[in-house]
């Protein structure tokens, strides 16, 4: 890789809303001189590379140096990246694990200290981080920020410990991220005015517009399962300046497809202003987080890419630090031999440990309603298939088992209903379960439930589909979130369990990806932890029977 050389091309400078031929000089990796030229409209187009301006890399189910890998082709030079997921499985030494392999390659990871950790204490998570161990984190050079402070019922009630989190890091001069779903009018205001300065939880244009008019910076998301681009893209209308791109989570076979350059190629195609689009995607997140990535500029560190025209977009080669990291598609990093980082009991479970009785003489029973491409959920009421007093998965109404075990641990599953998911054979499983990641399975009967628990429980984590006839697994041994091998691969590998959960019925887009987000608490309305069916807007427990 050199990372001194010269190159001709047509400069993207969105500060300044020019594009200019020009000769760029580099040595050892940094931009000593832009010299305007005559123009030349054959040279090739030269930007700042783009930044996914909120991600877990975990639920790329690769790790850092992997998701490097594969971003770099889509010209991505930069991630805000929470390791939230890790935490909550492995605590500090899983943050730092993240951060020493995200420096074994060219690229710019701007990780946060995670916030929540455990997110909720109605569920068992694999470690803790407090405020003292949070403010250990802010002083690391190697933290950039506060991550997503989604105990926002702690900032309005003036929670002691929550408070600590954010005063640490404006004793560092560190900004806080916000996650605010549903969060309006004079809760909101009192929430961002605590010090909190994003929020990438919008799911509609009004939510979004109002939380903009705070002076809060918009992330527009766009992951596999939770998607608020056409929502919210209009924003960029009446708020150009305080827009950024994200992708929050984003599983392999999505990475693989396109990241960040998905999201500008389709405002261009709206007829959005360029230059307002590569600021949200290019420029805001280096400045609000203080990212050391270059932008194109004198001094800067060389990180940009090439494409071919502003039609196409096509990314034909992506600069980090004056290294080629990637050309014509493919990725020139090489694949770093991690060690193994996991917190997993692991142990076998019974049928008779997730049947659930009718209790009460009652005609319906509560119902989580999945929706595609949301994280958000509905409370339901629907009638109850009985075998005897048992209640059962109805498959011909669509109202499914789904049950959630603890991994860390021993203890009792806990069993509710959902709807939408579709399965009219099988089950599916994952020990990618946001946020502490214990094991979620939905399924159309309880012997392929217990199979995919079981399976799971066998291989220390993963992702898993059966029918009566075939089981595929995906193992995730890092953390139970990650795989350690080569990203295509994984994608791959990823692509094939998808297609086959969508063969036994499931209508979804990401079934796995929607299924990790049932047990976000965080996230209204109804959701499943390992300790039971939570009612996300009382933020307390409820029961299935009434």
């Amino acid at each position: 890789m050199q990372n001194s050389f010269s190159l001709k091309a047509n400069v993207v400078d969105i500060f300044n809303e020019n594009i200019f031929s020009a000769e760029i000089k580099i040595e050892d990796g940094i931009i000593q001189k832009i010299i305007p030229m005559a123009d030349d409209k054959s040279l090739p187009i030269v930007l700042p590379g783009f930044i996914d301006a909120h991600v877990h890399i975990e639920s790329s189910m690769l790790l850092p140096s992997e998701f490097a890998r594969l971003a770099v082709v889509h010209g991505t030079v930069a991630t805000v990246s929470d390791p939230h997921e890790i935490a909550n499985v492995c605590g500090m030494e899983g943050v730092k694990y993240m951060i020493e392999n995200g420096k074994k390659v060219p690229f710019h990871f701007c990780f946060g200290a995670p916030s929540c950790v455990p997110a909720t204490i109605f569920e068992t998570a694999g470690a803790a981080l407090d405020a003292t161990l949070v403010d250990e984190l802010l002083q690391s050079p190697d933290i950039f920020y506060l991550s997503e402070m989604m105990n926002f019922p702690g900032v309005l009630l003036h929670d002691e410990e929550v408070l600590k989190k954010i005063e640490s890091a404006k004793k560092h001069n560190k900004p806080v991220d916000g996650h605010a779903p549903a969060l309006r009018g004079d809760d909101a205001r009192k929430y961002f005015a605590a010090g909190i300065s994003t929020d990438h939880e919008c799911f509609t244009f009004e939510e979004g517009l109002e939380k903009a008019n705070l002076g809060v910076k918009i992330l527009i998301r766009e992951g596999s399962a939770a998607k608020n681009f056409e929502a919210l893209i209009d924003l960029m209308i009446t708020h150009p300046r305080q827009i950024m791109f994200c992708s929050d989570d984003k599983h392999p076979d999505s990475l693989v497809a396109g990241h960040i350059n998905l999201l500008v190629k389709r405002a261009l195609a709206k007829g959005f202003d360029l230059f307002e689009i590569l600021y949200a995607a290019c420029i805001l997140p280096a400045l609000h987080y203080k990212i050391p990535v270059g932008l194109l500029r004198e001094n800067d560190s060389a990180d940009f890419i090439l494409i071919d025209n502003f039609q196409n977009f096509n990314i034909k080669k992506t600069f980090i630090k004056g290294n080629l990291v990637a050309e014509n598609g493919v990725s020139k990093i090489e694949s770093v031999q991690e060690k193994i980082l996991n917190n997993f009991f692991s142990y076998q479970i019974s049928n008779n440990e997730i049947k659930i009785f009718k209790e009460k003489n009652d005609a319906q029973i509560k119902v989580i309603e999945a929706f595609n491409g949301q994280l958000i959920t509905d409370e339901i009421l629907c009638a109850p298939k009985l075998q005897g007093d048992e209640i059962i998965s109805d498959v011909q109404n669509d109202v499914l088992k789904i049950v959630c075990v603890n991994r860390y641990q021993k203890a009792k599953p806990a069993v509710a209903f959902i709807k939408n998911f579709g399965l009219k054979t099988g089950a599916i499983a994952s020990s990618v379960a946001h946020d502490s990641h214990n094991i979620i399975a939905v399924g159309a009967d309880d012997d392929a439930i217990i199979q995919t628990i079981n399976l799971l429980m066998k291989n220390n984590g993963g992702i898993c589909a059966v029918n009566d006839l075939e089981e595929k697994i995906l193992p995730l041994p890092l953390a139970g979130l990650m795989s350690e091998r080569d990203g295509y691969a994984v994608a791959k590998k990823y692509s094939d369990i998808d297609a086959f959960a969508k063969s036994l019925g499931s209508k979804l887009d990401a079934p796995f990806m929607t299924l990790s987000f049932m047990a976000l608490l965080v996230i209204p309305k109804l959701k499943l932890s390992d300790k039971g069916l939570f009612d996300g807007e009382k933020f307390e427990f409820t029961n299935v029977d009434g």
